[in-house]
């Protein structure tokens, strides 16, 4: 047979070189010949342990212009070659199901194969008839810690070679035996599609023409162990809902985007300069649907955007929605990094949530999970029966606290998977910013570990120097990628320079967790107040490095789980006093130098302990107390996006200056706030006790009329209502080394924020 515009083919009316029947002798004692292929080569295919299907199957010129045509196609009873106008019977040459068909022609040829499967009759392509999926400079790219290729060549692509729609199969696996595609459509048989591996990149390759999309695939992959591992796809962009484990065939999210122009006015502004209020938002738990269902991405746009918009929130951040098995791993052990998990619905109704928030003028953040993996079976972990994605060394490759498997981040082609799926979420879904999980896991190779529990670095220190390479690499291209995102980093130690730029020796995060401003500050508000005047240095201890990096203040998640009760919960008192202590705590972090995080139910009180399984309990909304947290937490959002001291100079030490600072025996605290416009003054002062402190003398930097913009203690959030009338107006009395000062009423259990404005 020929290819189009060739000669015709017809069946040979000649033997050719190698065409000895089954039953013929080979030469000098070789095996009989099955057709033209080495019948142990067949018999290896049959088995599904040949490593080179391609050496086997397909088109094979065995002598010129003799072409012989094998497939293995064990659920077929017969099976014929056809070309346009022309079919050709195919021998069976094995009982597991190799058949082979002989054809004259000058070129290589196109053929369909007709199989009779049981009682039907079906056409389709042979994959084995087409060429390679990927070239050289594809497979060199993959490499390339920083490009694109990973998700534009691995994983399940849609493609069409020749005229034939398909998918491009592409995983890594340098050490297998072999792999093969399995899925519904071949009955997840490895033995139907063995791949092509292309020796000097360890990729294994095939296009299986046919397929379409929502069709379950994973990788079965005999291992340099002799194990056969049946893995999901590590680029696939879909998956089946938990707890089915396998990948769904789906292109890269086909969505018409209308938001090019909230991209354009965010890569205009200067994050550190803008105000940032982050709310931190777990979607399977935020509200559930009747039923105790999930909301989907869709109905979340409905329903979460319009809330948070109205809250005043600038962004969303949500735990991790890349695929995870585990429920009750809140997405911190992500299986498949590309896709966004099913549980809520398709990748382009992710895509709807994303464009409902950026209409609303809202970005969204992704909790990004690089540091380590889950030891699922169809997981990264040993994935080609070797340590391929992490250390084989436990010391280096095993955390210890979570029972999950750590990358190997000196391994090129690791970091380059990990640093095209940062740029895959920003790029590709237009996300607006990273947070990167547990940094400090990855900085240190002593983290959690005793002595002789980890290996030092070559110069025998305990810094990780590979993940050190990674993470600057990941921020550069993050950042050179998307412009105006924001990467932040969950980093609780002293490691210098975390948020400041690779080029003079940072992390090159954009901001950083204050974690130590979050313990100090939840220690002393937990405490009675009574005994708060000896635990004053928890509130003034975190401005003595509050300018060494961009910060973010958190009150997250992690403040709300395993026994730690709710936010609410950690306020000492009655039930009046506890709604108090937190309304001032919400009013002097928000005052705070610092962008903001809170975690969703801690704008309203929630009472309880966070459960991923259960809704938020909206219901506490029909009780004033909650209600009124709720209303202080919206017009705080406004006030920290309207004042401009509030949030312009928020990572500057001179948007700062201390008024009061040592007042311990009252446990009053007391700050301004400057931004960029002279002579605009915000003052920030905060009473932890019960006591109002009336008349409170203090000096301010400058005189004028400063206007009572926020009071915690308002009774419209359920507080007594002591306040300065709508404001105060300085004298010309020396107080605090200041010439002009304000005599002001300072509520019990409260925050007053007041503004001068010039």
């Amino acid at each position: 047979m020929a290819a189009k515009g060739a000669e015709g083919w017809r069946a040979p009316q000649r033997p050719g070189p190698g065409s000895e029947s089954p039953e013929t002798s080979g030469r000098g004692g070789t095996p009989k010949a099955i057709g033209g292929a080495n019948p142990r080569a067949v018999a290896a295919l049959v088995a599904a342990e040949h490593g080179d299907p391609f050496a086997i199957l397909g088109p094979h010129e065995v002598a010129p212009g003799l072409w012989e045509v094998r497939a293995f196609v064990p659920e077929a009873r017969a099976a014929f070659v056809e070309t346009e106008g022309a079919s050709a019977r195919m021998e069976r040459r094995h009982d597991a199901g190799f058949f082979v068909a002989r054809l004259d022609g000058r070129f290589r040829p196109t053929y369909r194969l007709r199989l009779e499967i049981g009682e039907r009759t079906v056409t389709r392509e042979d994959p084995y008839r087409f060429g390679t999926c990927l070239n050289d400079q594809d497979v060199a790219a993959l490499r390339d810690v920083g490009g694109d290729a990973v998700y534009r060549k691995l994983g399940a692509q849609p493609a069409t070679l020749e005229g034939v729609a398909g998918f491009n199969f592409a995983v890594w696996a340098p050490n297998a035996r072999r792999v093969s595609l399995v899925g519904d459509f071949n009955d997840w048989d490895g033995r139907r599609h063995p791949m092509r591996l292309r020796h000097n990149g360890g990729i294994w390759e095939l296009f299986v023409p046919g397929l379409t999309a929502g069709t379950r695939y994973k990788y079965e992959i005999k291992g340099a162990d002799n194990g056969l591992h049946l893995r999901a796809d590590p680029v696939a962009f879909a998956a089946e809902r938990p707890p089915a484990t396998a990948s769904v065939l789906h292109g890269q999210p086909d969505f018409a985007w209308r938001n090019d122009e909230w991209l354009a006015a965010r890569a205009a502004k200067d994050p550190r300069k803008v105000p940032i209020a982050v709310y931190e938002c777990h979607l399977g738990s935020w509200m559930r649907a009747e039923g105790n269902r999930y909301l989907t991405y869709r109905e979340l746009a409905q329903k979460l955007i319009p809330y948070v918009r109205d809250m005043g929130f600038s962004h969303i951040e949500l735990l991790p929605i890349t695929e995870y098995p585990f429920d009750g791993s809140w997405g911190y052990q992500p299986v498949s990094l590309y896709a966004p998990t099913s549980r809520f619905g398709s990748p382009e109704d992710f895509c709807a949530l994303v464009e409902a928030s950026h209409e609303a003028g809202i970005g969204i953040i992704l909790d990004w999970v690089p540091g380590h993996f889950p030891n699922d079976p169809h997981g990264l972990g040993y994935f080609d029966g070797t340590h391929l994605y992490e250390h084989a060394d436990p010391r280096q490759g095993y955390h210890q606290d979570w029972g999950t498997y750590i990358y190997n981040f000196g391994r090129q082609e690791v970091a380059a998977f990990l640093v095209a799926n940062a740029r895959f979420w920003l790029e590709r879904y237009r996300l607006d910013g990273l947070r990167v999980d547990a940094v400090a896991s990855m900085l240190y190779l002593d983290y959690s570990r005793k002595q002789g529990e980890w290996v030092p670095n070559r110069y025998g220190g305990n810094e990780n120097l590979d993940a050190i390479d990674f993470l600057r690499r990941m921020n550069e291209v993050a950042y050179r990628s998307a412009p105006g995102v924001v990467t932040v980093a969950e980093e609780s130690t002293a490691w210098p320079g975390v948020s400041h730029p690779t080029y003079t020796g940072g992390l090159g995060f954009g901001f950083k967790w204050n974690m130590g401003w979050m313990h100090d500050t939840l220690r002393y508000i937990s405490k009675d107040p009574i005994h708060r005047r000896y635990h004053h240095h928890d509130l003034t201890f975190g401005l003595l490095y509050a300018f060494t990096e961009n910060f973010i203040l958190p009150l997250s998640h992690d403040e709300v789980v395993h026994g730690k009760g709710s936010i609410l919960g950690k306020m000492p008192g009655d039930r009046w006093r506890r709604f108090a202590n937190l309304r001032a705590y919400y009013g002097f972090m928000w005052g705070h130098p610092g962008k903001k995080l809170l975690f969703m139910g801690g704008e309203f009180g929630q009472e309880r302990e966070w459960n991923h399984d259960h809704s938020l309990d909206w219901h506490l909304l029909d009780d004033p107390f909650h209600s009124g947290v709720k209303d202080l937490i919206r017009d705080l959002n406004r006030a920290y996006r309207d004042l401009p001291a509030l949030h312009e100079r928020d990572c500057e030490a001179g948007g700062f200056q201390w008024l009061v600072s040592d007042d311990a025996d009252n446990s009053v605290i007391a700050w301004a706030r400057f931004g960029d416009e002279p002579g605009r003054v915000t003052l920030v002062i905060s009473n932890f006790t019960p006591v109002p402190r009336e008349g409170y003398h203090l000096g301010v930097p400058r005189p004028g009329h400063y206007r009572e913009v926020i009071n915690t203690d308002a009774a419209i959030y359920g507080g007594s209502n002591v306040g300065n009338m709508g404001g105060v107006t300085t004298v010309e009395e020396e107080a605090h080394g200041r010439p002009h000062s304000i005599y002001v009423r300072v509520p019990p259990l409260g925050t007053i924020i007041l503004d001068r404005v010039p």
